[in-house]
């Protein structure tokens, strides 16, 4: 569908990261193993804290609900784009459209504030340790995830709320691998100025995290700064450190995203949004092991527990396999 006088389309079309046909396979690959990789390695964070009582505590009870909210965040996007991939027509419906975009939005969000209410976690746990366990207890961690992912579901749904009552009347092609907010925004040719002021409130919000996790790690290396031992020191460093690298990627990509205008699209900006929404959380279960003692030995302590059991059933199975 070229330009159509309609108000509604029944159907977009998008047109993904290349459309070069050639690229189609290669693109399919590649994503189809960050995906899978996305799986396996959340998956197996989530195990780990739950299966391991020393993973018990509020930061690996954030990291198993972020990496939760990581693999329904990839499943929303990646799955139709690799479809897409490999289809010649590579349509969604309006409607599935607007689950899609309604979904994104509830879990970058939910992953948003997880990582400020992780950030709050870590400055606690450094700046005021003596009352860590009051601060952060079950109770209080259980809440600030429940106003992460309330809040979330229904800010998302104000935004599709919104998209749901513009017209379009331009070219039904959205320049994007999934259907985003403002690519979406850019082919209505009605006014769109009560979704930039509901954007405009995300964007406050979506500043505000970020601050928090800035203003939290710069009072927790002056903290650290005064440990007078160096055991301590690198302790401290370790324990926030792999947090700030994610904080790092998620929002730098995400910034240099949504702080351009409305109008603009560029490959950098689809490049910008596929680190934060498909390789930083194959990355997440990774920055968080590799330089921390607990998880590497919470995961290694799942895995063997997972081989001996695999182990188990293939016995079983070959002395049943003998009595025949």
């Amino acid at each position: 569908m070229g330009i159509s006088n309609i108000t509604r389309p029944s159907e977009f079309i998008l047109s993904g990261l290349s459309s070069h046909p050639e690229d189609q396979k290669p693109l399919f690959a590649l994503f189809l193993i960050i995906y899978l990789v996305t799986l396996m390695g959340n998956l197996l964070i989530i195990l780990a804290v739950f299966s391991d009582l020393q993973l018990q505590n509020p930061m690996y009870f954030f990291l198993s609900i972020l990496s939760s909210a990581d693999i329904c965040y990839t499943t929303v996007i990646v799955p139709k784009m690799l479809v897409n991939s490999l289809s010649e027509t590579k349509t969604i419906s309006y409607a599935e459209c607007l689950a899609h975009m309604y979904f994104f939005l509830v879990f970058r969000n939910t992953d948003s504030y997880l990582l400020a209410a992780m950030a709050l976690d870590c400055y606690v746990a450094i700046c005021n340790p003596f009352h860590y366990v009051t601060i952060m207890n079950h109770r209080h961690c259980v809440l600030l995830v429940a106003f992460s992912i309330a809040f979330s579901f229904l800010h998302s749904l104000l935004h599709v709320l919104l998209v749901n009552r513009l017209t379009f009347c331009a070219s039904n092609i959205i320049h994007h691998f999934f259907c985003d907010l403002n690519p979406v925004l850019n082919l209505s040719c009605s006014s769109t100025s009560a979704n930039e002021v509901v954007a405009m409130t995300e964007g406050v919000a979506f500043v505000m995290a970020p601050f928090i996790c800035i203003i939290s790690y710069v009072r927790i290396f002056i903290a650290v700064i005064t440990i007078p031992s160096a055991a301590g020191k690198r302790k401290a460093f370790s324990t926030c450190s792999s947090h700030l690298t994610v904080v790092t990627l998620f929002y730098g990509s995400i910034s240099y995203v949504y702080l351009q205008p409305l109008a603009s699209d560029t490959i950098k900006s689809r490049i910008a949004t596929i680190i934060y929404t498909v390789v930083t959380p194959m990355l997440n279960p990774f920055i968080y092991s590799l330089r921390n003692k607990d998880m590497k030995q919470g995961l290694e302590k799942l895995i063997s527990r997972i081989k001996s059991q695999m182990d188990g059933l293939s016995s079983t199975e070959s002395n049943n396999i003998c009595e025949f």
